[in-house]
């Protein structure tokens, strides 16, 4: 598993309409992008801005490619994205999954 992380700053009035706006566009790509297992959208309070961080997870680069297109390491954004963002990064980064936890049931 790879994960894709991308990371961009909006006005703290504008969190909610921002919100709402990825989930009708970037979120529900990612979603729909075959070889996507599953998309994360973080925030943390930065005073007058709220930083937002996009994780994704893809089972393979093939699946990357076919969400972003060749230039795997270049940032994918949408049409209102520059009504939102003041920070537009042009990359995202990329991580190898080497092991995954999970809670279980309690041992006897």
């Amino acid at each position: 598993m790879i994960v894709r992380i991308w990371r961009g700053r909006i006005p703290r009035a504008k969190l909610d309409e921002y919100v709402a706006y990825m989930e009708e566009t970037g979120l529900r790509e990612y979603v729909a992008t075959p070889g996507n297992q599953g998309a994360r959208m973080l925030s943390q309070d930065q005073g007058e801005e709220v930083e937002v961080a996009m994780l994704t997870f893809w089972e393979s680069w093939d699946a990357i490619r076919a969400f972003a297109g060749e230039e795997l390491d270049r940032a994918v954004y949408y049409d209102r994205d520059r009504e939102f963002l003041t920070r537009l990064d042009e990359r995202v980064e990329h991580f190898e999954v080497l092991r995954e936890a999970r809670p279980g049931p309690a041992a006897a």
